[in-house]
């Protein structure tokens, strides 16, 4: 059951990749079509980043109120419809107000998907399963860039929009054969719902908790917590959930991967590589590394645990971009795969595998496991929103960044980010591996008493 449910959670991961990506050659077609000016565009790109924010700062109150899965199968929803309308407009206008509601899906899923898997999977393999949604977002902006590729040479830019329906329905369909969380089920005084919920999820899962004493362990927790609330994410006791939250979602944006995912051939054009052709090569080749490296957080996240690998994965990171920094600096040899062009690769190499095991999918891990049930779903939903806002920051500010720093400068101070957040993890973020959410809520939350192991 467990891995059933990680796999058709990460379908919304997929939907989050694949509508994130598409629109990188789909409005090469669309700018030609609707004759967008240049600020028209950067509306066009910048619509899905809006809606996200939007869907993460409302996914608290939809968590609390609808539940883990009947707000993951909103989001399909929205998904369907936001890519019917995508695919149909008939006008610019048309096109942002349906990116806007694809942005919205995808802040909603961002929130939903992580903390439903979280909620329901075996404390061992939690890590693990909730990495599983991390691999999916990478495999769909991987598989956005091949249909992109497909339809480029017939223009069809409204049926790369339409293609995520197919996902997005599945992603309705399978969710209804689930189990709704039993912590949210608790919360709703419907205690028989989750024993039933709990008996589903412990189906062949040989290392389970005899169902009762789950049970017990999620009701003390509701006990001690309270209702969950919008005000309990901001209490004194939440506070260093929160913090550490709030600081890991803005770490993973603020470290510069977006802009290799939107701008990575723009990198590699300044790097001397001129084909257009070569340049959407090279960022493919990163696209591949993405996918590939998160099989290692999969593998290692609960045998060495969460800390090790962000620390290894950000200093790999802080190398990577001061790589970058050094071989923009020094300059020359900028045409053709020259010396600059194949260290730029290597070190975009080096820098989105070392993302892929550490940032990319712990970040999600972290912030699903370290709230009390009270704070869970708004303290979800206001790192993500944070997470979201820094995402767009950081997107909408790169170019400009480079005019004012140059290409060096810029890389500069992402690694010089990369490097205080390794302190960062080192002091303020706890290890989660092998806890149950109510031992991990336990040892945050000192006022709490919660059974140990």
């Amino acid at each position: 059951m467990s891995r059933r449910i990680a796999i058709l959670a990460g379908l919304g991961g997929l939907l989050f990749g694949y509508d994130t990506g598409v629109i990188g050659g789909a409005q090469l077609f669309i700018k030609k079509d609707f004759h967008l000016s240049n600020f028209s565009d950067e509306v066009l790109v910048s619509c899905v980043l809006v809606g996200a924010i939007i869907g993460a700062a409302a996914a608290g109150a939809i968590l609390s109120r609808f539940g883990r899965r009947r707000a993951i199968t909103i989001a399909g929803l929205l998904f369907v419809v936001g890519s019917v309308a995508a695919a149909a407009a008939p006008g610019a206008d048309l096109l942002d107000a349906a990116r806007i509601i694809v942005g919205v899906a995808i802040g909603l899923v961002s929130v939903a998907a992580p903390l439903y898997v979280a909620e329901t999977a075996p404390a061992a393999r939690r890590g693990a399963m909730v990495a599983l949604y991390q691999l999916a977002i990478t495999i769909g902006i991987f598989s956005a860039y091949l249909v992109d590729e497909a339809l480029s040479t017939d223009d069809a830019w409204r049926a790369m929009f339409a293609i995520g329906i197919v996902p997005a329905v599945l992603l309705i369909l399978g969710m209804r054969t689930l189990p709704e969380s039993p912590r949210w089920l608790v919360e709703q005084d419907r205690d028989e719902e989750a024993r039933s919920s709990l008996s589903a999820l412990a189906e062949g899962e040989v290392d389970a908790k005899p169902v009762e004493e789950q049970l017990a362990a999620i009701q003390a927790a509701r006990q001690a917590d309270g209702a969950a609330t919008w005000r309990s994410a901001f209490t004194a006791s939440v506070r260093p959930a929160l913090i550490v939250a709030v600081a890991l979602a803005l770490i993973q944006q603020l470290t510069g991967i977006n802009t290799v995912i939107y701008y990575a051939p723009t990198i590699f054009r300044s790097a001397g590589i001129n084909s257009n052709s070569a340049a959407i090569w090279a960022s493919v080749t990163v696209s591949i590394v993405n996918v590939t490296s998160t099989f290692i957080a999969i593998r290692f996240v609960d045998r060495v645990g969460r800390k090790p690998l962000l620390a290894i994965g950000l200093t790999g990171m802080t190398f990577a971009l001061g790589a970058l920094a050094l071989v923009f600096a020094i300059g020359g040899d900028g045409h053709g795969f020259g010396i600059r062009a194949i260290v730029t690769i290597a070190a975009l190499w080096v820098y989105v595998a070392c993302f892929a095991f550490s940032l990319g999918p712990i970040v999600w891990i972290v912030i699903s496991e370290i709230f009390p049930s009270s704070a869970r779903g708004p303290g979800n939903s206001v790192a993500t929103m944070v997470g979201w806002s820094g995402n767009l920051l950081v997107s909408i500010t790169f170019l400009s960044l480079i005019d004012v720093l140059g290409d060096s400068g810029t890389f500069a101070l992402y690694g010089a980010i990369a490097l205080a957040s390794i302190v960062f993890i080192r002091l303020r973020v706890p290890e989660t591996r092998g806890r149950t959410l109510e031992e991990i809520e336990g040892e945050l939350i000192p006022a709490r008493v919660t059974p140990t192991r």
